[in-house]
């Protein structure tokens, strides 16, 4: 899906903890499965993996492996 690239506000804030992005390393996340939405700006990897941890969004989202699977590793 083609999308629009364009520099946030220098003053843009970090949707976990509020820092303003561009005084860290910036980090641009959009939902492409939902028609890749408004882009959500966090200031570093850190606030990102913060942030998809509280709000489980990893939850069913992964691959599943059981260790009674006789086809494994």
């Amino acid at each position: 899906m083609p999308t629009t690239v364009t520099t946030p506000d220098p003053d843009e804030e970090c949707a976990y903890c509020r820092s303003r992005i561009f005084d860290h390393d910036p980090i641009c996340v959009r939902d492409c499965t939902n028609n890749c939405g408004s882009p959500t700006y966090f200031c570093n990897y850190a606030c990102l993996s913060a942030y998809v941890e509280e709000n489980e969004l990893t939850t069913g989202d992964a691959c599943e492996w059981s260790p009674d699977e006789s086809d494994c590793c």
